[in-house]
């Protein structure tokens, strides 16, 4: 922009630059020998009154100026001098023409992690929205700039809107006062602007630097060494590298597992741990609680029923709360083609979706709709590396501080599962450090079993965290709750055995297997513990005690059934798939491990399907090396 300003004469080369003070800046952005362009304000005896912005004004004298002067008009000034009381004196330059070019004023920025010792003083905040809340009173909106996130509280009128153009996602600068609130540092706002241009991209690149730095996980090394695991270890990093960043962005997370031993002992330490890291980033002390929700899965996929509750959820929590959309993290669970209908609904809303699982997977159909997927099936190892070890290094990952109270747990969601890893031994000797021995660890996994069942599809976070003695301050508690919820577990076990078992057929297959079944629909009770699954799985155990020979163990119902299998070379997932095409109309779905599954099918296709089941195990080889090394998902 070129222009010719009023009362001031004067010869010049067109190439002049004179400067244009933003609305919002002081007097520390004036600098002495630079022209800036003024607007007369006040004409006086002995001089005009100028004004560079809304708060730097000063006078001209009037020994320096020549001609007449009207109000409102422009006039190009310098700094002269600044008066011992503030005030500000300028002079006239003597240009014809010129460009204009702006400054914005030179905010000294207050981040997030100094608020509490500027407590009562103005201070300047720039970061991202992420969150605005409309309560009854001011709206909040919560900023993330590089080292957190802060609610800063603007009051129009109850329950107005304040400030109804900004939007989640916008860069904004702050001006207010940090002031304490029921315990948390809150910004009380006097003013609040999008930024745009190059200070919004400036300010992005700022906090999309330091939020890469500190997404990155913490450097821990595992608790044993294991080289089967550290095929994995990059691809957890890359998972709590995200789950950080997501912490870092005030987005929440939804985590979903399965409902046993080994699914409570990977999303107990991982749950835990960003809940301590979200506190560290967030001012509000309520922010754990908002932010990170566990809920356990009972079916061994993400059934359509929970995704579109979960969906529902978090299209409320972002209508009533202004919350950005989760993240969904899938643990124990989600690797399979059954998890896809479900994926693709909350694909619609562009959720992310993370999964670190051990079943055996489908990644050619789960693996575009997800943003990263751990399975050690993925690197040429197998479900005895269970989800729960893997979990407990994801959360020392994320939030190292966690190590001494997770150590006891990869054996607990070892022999929750059942796992024959190598290592097994490793992990007891660890837990055994820590005062858990053996049978310890086992009245630990069966009560969570036992916790599970009873809680449905509720997490009971304060009943598990106490089973587990994670998060838990009062270990005489732990060890009663532990011993009654385990010998309830193996009564009601007994009892239930004690009806089956006298319904359970036998034969010897072809191979030399044994195999045994149970109708656990007409045989076994219903709506108690254990689920049929568990009560197949306790059927083939001993049955494995009384025979010392490869067991293949079926429990059947009307259109359910669940596998167990030792010593016999089977492949559930492939089985399960030829089944589907062997038997149109069966309705046929399922899968789970190698040698432990579950098949679902229509009714009136039962006796079809469990004759070519048998089949399909009479031809299978023996192999001792094999074992059911995990627990049927019922």
């Amino acid at each position: 922009m070129t222009r010719e300003p009023a009362g001031v004469s004067g010869d010049d080369d067109g190439d002049s630059v004179v400067y244009d003070l933003a609305p919002d800046c002081t007097a520390d952005d004036v600098a002495r020998n630079r022209p800036y362009l003024a607007e007369i304000n006040g004409i006086v005896d002995y001089g005009v009154f100028v004004d560079l912005s809304d708060s730097v004004s000063g006078l001209v004298h009037e020994s320096v100026l020549e001609g007449t002067y009207r109000v409102g008009e422009e006039m190009v000034v310098e700094l002269e001098s600044v008066r011992d009381n503030g005030d500000l004196a300028f002079e006239p330059v003597d240009i014809e023409s010129y460009t204009l070019q702006s400054v914005d004023h030179d905010y000294a920025l207050t981040s997030t992690d100094r608020l509490e010792a500027n407590v009562g003083d103005q201070i300047h905040l720039e970061g991202e929205v992420v969150q605005i809340k409309q309560t009854g009173g001011p709206t909040i909106f919560h900023v993330a700039d590089e080292y957190g996130v802060v609610a800063c509280a603007a009051f129009k009128e109850a329950g107005v809107r304040a400030y109804p153009s900004v939007e989640v996602g916008d860069v904004v600068r702050v001006t207010g006062t940090p002031e304490h609130r029921e315990g948390t540092v809150q910004v009380e706002v006097d003013g609040l602007s999008v930024l745009d241009g190059e200070t919004e991209t400036e300010a992005r690149e700022r906090i999309e630097a330091a939020l890469e730095a500190r997404a990155e996980p913490h450097e821990v090394e595992p608790l044993i060494d294991w080289p089967a695991f550290e095929k994995l270890r990059p691809d957890l990093e890359e998972v709590a590298r995200l789950l950080r960043r997501t912490v870092l962005q005030g987005r929440p997370i939804r985590v979903r597992h399965h409902a046993d031993g080994d699914g409570m002992c990977a999303a107990v330490p991982v749950q835990i741990a960003l809940e301590r890291f979200i506190a560290d980033v967030h001012e509000d002390d309520e922010a754990p609680r908002h932010l990170i929700k566990r809920l356990p899965a009972k079916a061994p996929f993400y059934e359509m029923e929970d995704a579109t509750r979960d969906l529902n959820f978090a299209l409320e929590d972002r209508e009533k709360h202004g919350q950005q959309l989760p993240l969904l993290l899938m643990l124990d669970n989600g690797s399979t083609e059954e998890d896809v209908p479900a994926y693709e609904t909350l694909a619609h809303y562009d959720i992310p979706i993370v999964t670190v699982d051990h079943h055996h997977p489908d990644p050619e159909a789960v693996d575009d709709l997800l943003d990263a997927h751990v399975n050690p099936y993925l690197h040429d190892e197998d479900y005895r590396i269970t989800t729960g070890m893997l979990c407990v290094e994801l959360a020392r990952m994320i939030y190292p501080d966690l190590t001494d109270e997770l150590r006891h747990i990869p054996a607990v969601a070892g022999l929750s599962d059942r796992s024959k890893a190598d290592t097994m031994d490793d992990y007891l000797e660890i837990a055994a450090e820590e005062g858990y021995d053996e049978a310890r660890l086992q009245d630990v996994s069966e009560a969570l079993d036992y916790a599970a069942f009873w809680l449905r599809y509720n997490s009971g976070d304060r009943l598990i965290r106490d089973l587990l003695e994670v998060d838990c301050d009062d270990e005489e508690r732990h060890r009663k709750l532990v011993s009654f919820f385990a010998d309830r577990a193996r009564e009601e076990v007994d009892e239930q055995l004690e009806a089956a078992m006298p319904h359970v057929e036998h034969e010897e297959l072809d191979n030399g297997a044994h195999l045994y079944r149970i109708d656990v629909e007409n045989y076994a009770h219903r709506f108690t513990y254990p689920a049929p699954g568990k009560t197949t799985g306790e059927i083939h155990d001993r049955k494995i005690e009384e025979t010392g020979d490869p067991v293949i163990t079926v429990g059947y119902g009307p259109d359910f059934a669940v596998l167990r299998s030792d010593g016999v070379r089977l492949d559930i997932p492939v089985m399960v798939s030829e089944l589907e095409a062997e038997i149109p109309g069966g309705g046929i779905s399922g899968g789970g491990h190698l040698v432990v599954g579950s098949i679902k099918f229509v009714k009136g296709k039962r006796e079809e399907v469990i004759d070519a089941l048998v089949g399909k195990m009479e031809e299978a080889e023996l192999d001792e090396a094999l074992s059911s090394a995990a627990p049927i998902d019922d």
